[in-house]
């Protein structure tokens, strides 16, 4: 599986998958692959003009015939609001959705809150996917998926074994450190993926779909950069560039854990990541990732508080 790249990827003709954070980075990169794969590609974003922008780029990329087609629609994940807007514009629109790919996210940044009032990297990279994958569900149990299993994939990050669960604070009200808040959304993505699988797999009926998680590995995107601007140190930019460029494998490589997710005979609650140094670069292969996400009790914890904090129950 080391050597394994999105040009293994099957034919995806006339299946819907949604990408969030579509617009760049990782997703963008995604986004590309499926559409050039064949895939309608719905690119969930919170910035229109930039999606817009990314599309257009891609369309050029490809002399203008990309294989599949592109769907821009405004997501944005710090709005649970925003995330109900989006999943019924696509259920008015789509009979299904194959692949959901919940890939967007912030990182170590200064403490805010969401429009709902969670801390922001609590409720962009953990929350607002809880709540879109839940609202999504009866369209991906409509799918004939890819293989024949739609796909559930969340973006996790190595900074997951630096998370630690504190359920009497998730939302750093007490005090804030910008990278354990982080490493702690990273973990929430673990634990949501996997509970998820548990739950499907102890539905009554095969619902088709599969939960999958997956990690870039120390990639080169404009996610390190943002982080560095709203640190507010010069100094952390330099640190930054100077990491990406040392460090960091292109965008499109980071991208192929989630592609093989999303399309290769991959177990549901399997762990993608990259094979090679230190599971930080290289191609895809099966991971396993630290024994805290594993933790059914809060995992159970997590998905009782997130549905009574967003609203949106799984029919599972």
């Amino acid at each position: 599986m080391t050597d394994w790249t999105a040009a293994a990827m099957p034919n995806v003709d006339g299946k819907t998958v949604v990408v969030t954070g579509a617009n760049s980075g990782l997703g963008y990169e995604g986004t590309r692959a499926f559409a050039a794969k064949g895939a309608t590609v719905v690119m969930a974003c919170r910035n229109m003009a930039r999606a817009e922008r990314a599309a257009d780029e891609i369309r050029a990329d490809a002399g203008g015939d990309v294989a599949g087609a592109l769907d821009v629609r405004e997501c944005d994940l710090a709005s649970l609001d925003s995330v109900a807007a989006f999943a019924d514009g696509l259920e008015a629109d789509y009979d299904a959705v194959d692949v959901l790919c919940n890939n967007a996210g912030v990182m170590a940044i200064p403490r805010s809150e969401t429009e709902d009032g969670f801390e922001t990297q609590f409720g962009v990279n953990h929350l607002g996917h809880f709540a879109l994958t839940g609202r999504l569900l009866p369209l991906l149990k409509a799918a004939e998926g890819v293989e024949g299993v739609a796909r559930v994939v969340t973006q996790s990050s190595g900074a997951h074994e630096q998370g630690e669960m504190d359920f009497s604070d998730l939302n750093w009200e007490r005090s804030y450190g910008k990278w354990k808040a982080y490493g702690r959304s990273k973990l929430a993505n673990l634990l949501f993926a996997y509970e998820l699988q548990r739950r499907i797999d102890a539905a009554d009926d095969d619902l088709g779909v599969r939960s999958i998680a997956c990690h870039p590995g120390y990639t080169d995107t404009n996610l390190q950069m943002r982080t560095a601007a709203e640190s507010g140190n010069p100094l952390m930019k330099v640190g930054m560039k100077a990491a990406n460029a040392v460090l960091g494998q292109d965008a499109d490589v980071g991208a192929e854990p989630m592609l093989y997710a999303a399309t290769a005979d991959v177990d549901g609650g399997a762990y993608v990541e990259p094979g090679g140094l230190m599971n930080m670069r290289g191609h895809p292969t099966i991971g396993r990732s630290n024994d805290a996400s594993y933790s059914r009790p809060d995992a159970e914890r997590l998905w009782e508080y997130s549905t009574d904090a967003t609203g949106v129950e799984f029919d599972l």
